[in-house]
């Protein structure tokens, strides 16, 4: 089956941009959003809608309303077609807690895709369904901080990172999710459709400026404010490596500084060593799972790299002024006394 063409003005590469988009049952709207509305932004002026540059199907097995994290729901709009017919095809991804994103046809679609040589983009948690189709192993995913750790539990062979914002090579694109899409969408735009089109979309948006595959993720470990996104990229860094420590030389190389550079902007700005700081972000770590969770104390020291349970013990409460058992206790009856 073809897609249609639409008679047209075309972008930069000669022909109209094509986006496939397959949805994940709870898929994140606001990714779906921001990428879908940034072609639609950039395929026509002045907000007309016209599907002139760009043009897009949202893709299913079914035409069965899909329904978003949110509640809204969203109709495909093409049955699953020869994705030759797409220059990408996107998958938006959403809850981790559903089992089954999607369905197998819709996997069986995403496998022919990849023989097909087209590429595939994992939008948010969209890139967890790819990797489990067997389809990132190959490719540098880019996750969000707050879904790595899963993503290095399940895909334990998967070459991953949560610093920056997107990747996207000449076979598969990977983002953080949220208004990572956007930023993802316009590199897009602008390889495929050109400059003036990139503009236009990000105007309307009202975004002041895409921000490029090496723009590092908007976290703030330990709650430090700095504009050096060598050291916020070195915090993210220490942060997603709490259980498997990664050693401060190799920090500094991943940033591209040397390690006498790397200590010079940690002590500059945090007024501590990058070795010091780490360990406040892994003792940062074991106090929430200290908090929030049941698990034995045991456990809690080896999730964040510590072999001696006594020795963890000994550092959290240098750090924090109390030991981990005192501190569950406390909690524990607290929340008795509010009940």
């Amino acid at each position: 089956m073809k897609l249609p063409r639409k008679e047209g003005r075309e972008g930069a590469t000669g022909k109209r941009l094509q986006v496939g988009f397959v949805l994940a049952r709870s898929f994140t709207l606001s990714a779906f959003a921001l990428f879908v509305d940034t072609l639609r932004l950039a395929s026509d002026e002045a907000d007309k809608s016209g599907r002139i540059l760009a043009d897009w199907k949202v893709l299913g097995s079914t035409r069965h309303l899909i329904t978003s994290s949110c509640g809204v729901q969203v109709a495909p709009t093409s049955d699953f077609v020869d994705p030759s017919e797409f220059d990408y095809v996107a998958v938006v991804g959403g809850l981790l807690r559903n089992d089954l994103a999607v369905d197998d046809e819709t996997l069986s679609f995403l496998k022919m895709t990849a023989t097909r040589n087209v590429p595939l983009i994992g939008i948010c948690t969209g890139t967890f369904i790819l990797a489990e189709a067997g389809l990132m192993r190959q490719h540098e995913t880019c996750v969000s901080w707050l879904h790595y750790q899963t993503f290095r539990e399940r895909f334990p062979d998967h070459p991953v990172r949560a610093d920056r914002l997107y990747n996207l090579d000449h076979e598969r694109g990977s983002c953080a999710g949220g208004s990572s899409a956007a930023d993802l969408a316009a590199s897009i735009v602008r390889r495929h459709v050109g400059p003036a089109a990139e503009r236009n979309a990000l105007e309307v948006l009202q975004i002041d400026k895409a921000r490029t595959a090496f723009d590092i993720q908007p976290r703030r470990p330990l709650e430090i404010e700095s504009g050096d996104d060598r050291l916020r990229a070195a915090l993210i860094l220490m942060e997603s490596h709490v259980e498997k420590k990664i050693s401060i030389p190799e920090i500094a190389k991943i940033v591209g500084l040397s390690r006498r550079q790397l200590e010079r902007i940690f002590i500059e700005n945090t007024g501590s060593t990058p070795a010091v700081v780490y360990q406040k972000v892994r003792m940062e770590r074991a106090r929430q799972l200290v908090l929030k969770t049941k698990a034995p104390l045991v456990e809690i020291a080896v999730e964040v790299g510590f072999t001696d349970a006594s020795y963890f013990a000994k550092t959290f409460k240098k750090v924090f002024g109390q030991s981990p058992g005192a501190l569950r206790s406390r909690r524990v009856a607290a929340t008795a006394d509010l009940g």
